[in-house]
């Protein structure tokens, strides 16, 4: 069969400032049959992305294609005229962007935009591509596929919403899909149900896809043919079984090497006790904390409800579950950006006010927050000297050469070189950036560090890097980390403790070993089976399991009256655990689950 797409020798340059080019992608070929998946991997800046544009005939702003071609169905698209290449876009070649939020528009229902492409070409009828639209909700196994398309944005989950963009993608009947990271930023469950749907509608579809990522897990899953790159240049290149079993180069070793393994217990660091005193860093009491305002001061929308949480000194407490259950909101009640509703927040054994705005400097200076996306937490007009030495001048009160060395100490500290001091953030990469995000924090010399999701937007082995930074920074000066994640991986790796969030209510914690090892809770083991190993089949496998067929595309609902993980349990009991809020069973070891079942009942 000839190949659908062809990419044969491609080269894009960068033009500099002084209209310089300096290669960015350097003769890469490789091509696409119909009803393949072809897997780019790579490290940020590997060129998977740009790559992957060229199939639209399109080159990011100061990118310029400077040899070989892009054939489809043996056409050149990069020498098409502009009017034909725009037919081409959305029409013959589809592209699914990272992020589901930022493609839809919020004020139009969804119907209107899955549909408006084919409309817009003139390929189906409203009526026609209403109908199309249908059947895709159903093949994408997504819930009411008669009434979905009259709801906007807002009144579905995250999974639902990302595989609502593959529905708009496919609703041309497109030959060629482009899929960019379309599962990073999902927690584990919606992860695996996206990828189960997608590998299905692409075959039922016949359509051909490139997928762009940087997770091996993940691309174990989904691909036929995996292109390994490494700034620019194809480094290896075959079928998923040989590039995952069999590696050839050096690279996709190492890529392979930085892929955690599922979690379980005994993957952790020993923490030293070194820095603990009798009080902890960080603790919250009894916390309940929502938005809006209802009667009596109370949150009109509850979130949280009767946590308590302690963290150590020196040690860090990760907070796992997916996304709406309430891991943000918690962290920013620690920080005070969200003040509680009830129960209280104490540092180093002191009540902390409940609201940043009434924390004194003191306060404020040793609770600091890392934010998951550095490209918005960095403001793009200010140097990193000048990002790094407003906390640094602030809390400390360091200035001129003090302030300069200090600033020299940071960039140290998270192993970036001393020049950086000088760039723009723009002029970093996605790795670079979330280390100065991370030493502007640092820069207040706190006490506990509360890192939102800081690496699930990095590649593999640069948030490897990023992880052992921190255990380093750990060791070295003594700060705590509440560590705030939806990969159970790296949370194995790094934690002391894991808290499980589930609807706002805490279903179990403990030490991870204790954690990690049955018994679990069925909201527990849902979620380690839920990780995708670095195996061809095992997404088939896992989606067999009962804890998928039980928990898997269901959406998060915050309940007052009974165990809020009820619809989605294996273990359920009608009558009582629908109706009644579930007991703490303490096992020993500060190891605690809130269920209705029993220990031995766990184990089965």
């Amino acid at each position: 069969m000839p190949a659908l797409l062809e990419i044969d020798r491609l080269k894009i340059d960068a033009r500099g400032d002084d209209d310089g080019l300096t290669p960015i992608v350097k003769g890469v070929s490789f091509s696409v049959k119909r009803g393949e998946v072809v897997a780019l991997i790579g490290e940020s800046g590997s060129g998977k992305t740009t790559i992957a544009l060229s199939a639209l005939g399109y080159a990011k702003p100061g990118l310029e294609f400077t040899g070989g071609e892009v054939r489809l169905d043996g056409r050149d698209v990069i020498s098409m005229p502009p009017n034909e290449q725009r037919a081409l876009r959305g029409r013959r070649v589809a592209y699914l962007a990272q992020s589901a939020a930022a493609t839809f528009n919020p004020a139009l229902t969804i119907g209107e935009q899955v549909t408006e492409s084919p409309v817009l070409h003139g390929q189906l009828s409203r009526e026609q591509a209403d109908l199309r639209a249908e059947e895709l909700y159903r093949a994408l196994e997504l819930p009411d596929p008669d009434r979905l398309g009259k709801r906007y944005p807002h009144q579905v989950s995250g999974g639902q919403l990302q595989r609502l963009m593959a529905a708009m993608a496919l609703c041309g009947k497109p030959d060629l899909l482009i899929l960019d990271e379309p599962t990073t930023a999902l927690d584990v469950t919606t992860q695996i149900e996206v990828l189960k749907a997608f590998k299905s509608v692409i075959r039922q579809e016949g359509s051909a896809a490139i997928y762009v990522t940087h997770d091996l897990s993940v691309v174990a899953q989904i691909a036929d043919h995996i292109v390994v790159l490494y700034a620019g240049d194809v480094q290896e290149h075959g079928t998923a079984d040989k590039v995952i079993n069999r590696p050839s180069h050096d690279y996709t070793r190492r890529l392979m090497a930085a892929v955690r393994p599922p979690p379980a217990a005994g993957q952790g660091d020993e923490s030293s006790d070194a820095h603990e005193r009798d009080a902890p860093a960080l603790e919250v009491r009894s916390v309940t904390a929502g938005y809006g305002k209802g009667r009596n001061g109370a949150p009109s929308l509850k979130v949280l409800r009767d946590i308590n949480v302690a963290v150590q000194r020196g040690h860090t407490v990760g907070v796992i579950g997916e996304s709406g259950c309430g891991k943000s909101t918690l962290a920013r009640v620690m920080s005070g950006l969200l003040p509680a509703s009830e129960g209280e927040v104490l540092l180093d054994g002191d009540r902390l006010q409940p609201s940043l705005h009434q924390r004194d400097r003191g306060e404020l200076q040793k609770v600091q927050f890392v934010f998951q996306m550095a490209d918005t937490a960095l403001n793009p007009r200010q140097r990193i000297d000048h990002i790094l030495g407003r906390p640094i001048e602030f809390y400390l009160g360091l200035k001129g050469a003090e302030k300069r060395k200090r600033i020299g100490e940071l960039l140290h500290m998270v192993e970036l070189p001393p020049e950086f001091a000088g760039r723009y953030p723009e002029e970093l990469s996605g790795g670079q950036k979330q280390r100065v995000n991370l030493a502007r924090a640092l820069a207040a010399s706190p006490e506990v560090l509360l890192c939102d999701e800081v690496i699930s937007a990095l590649d593999t082995i640069v948030g490897a890097n990023v992880i052992e930074l921190l255990k380093r920074l750990r060791k070295q000066t003594g700060v705590s980390f509440v560590f705030i994640s939806h990969d159970l991986s790296t949370i194995a790796s790094f934690a002391d403790e894991i808290v499980v969030l589930y609807a706002g209510r805490v279903v179990e914690q403990g030490p991870t070993d204790r954690v990690l090892s049955p018994p679990y809770h069925p909201y527990t083991r849902l979620l380690i089976s839920s990780v995708p190993e670095l195996r061809i089949g095992w997404l088939e496998e896992a989606m067999e399991t009962q804890e998928a067929k039980a928990g898997i595309d269901r959406v998060v609902k915050l309940t007052e009256i009974g165990c809020p993980f009820f619809d989605r349990c294996p273990l359920a009991v009608e009558g009582t655990c629908d109706r009644e809020d579930p007991p703490i069973r303490r096992l020993g070891e500060g190891h605690a689950i809130e269920c209705h079942r029993s220990e031995r009942e766990f184990m089965h």
